[in-house]
């Protein structure tokens, strides 16, 4: 992985209804971003073509529609993700653990510039 600003875009899966995007930045196996709602900060490492790492996630602004359930419930959650890479693009597949239940999501990542 190149040291980069990426956009990401995640989705829930087995079922669970979510998506998020927003913005990464990866400097030397460490990543901080979020968007409009949470933040993000980890770590990871990255070999040929592979990467994995984790992070925790917050939410930082409530939403304002109030019929919107976030999935975290306010919670501050850890993520694990392993995925691929190539070229300026990566894709991850990864759990979160929210109390004591686990959700998976898949991202796709695309650099947007130097960081």
């Amino acid at each position: 992985m190149r040291n980069g600003l990426y956009s990401i875009h995640i989705h829930m899966m087995d079922g669970v209804r979510g998506r998020d995007s927003g913005v990464l930045i990866l400097r030397d196996g460490l990543l901080i971003g979020g968007g409009p709602h949470f933040w993000s900060i980890g770590a990871y490492t990255a070999g040929e073509g592979t990467w994995k790492g984790h992070l925790r996630t917050n939410q930082h602004s409530p939403f304002s529609d109030p019929s919107t359930r976030p999935l975290f419930a306010g919670q501050e959650v850890t993520s694990g993700f392993s995925g691929t890479f190539s070229g300026d693009q990566a894709e991850v597949f990864g759990t979160v653990l929210v109390g004591t239940r686990s959700l998976s999501f898949q991202a796709t990542l695309k650099r947007l510039a130097d960081a």
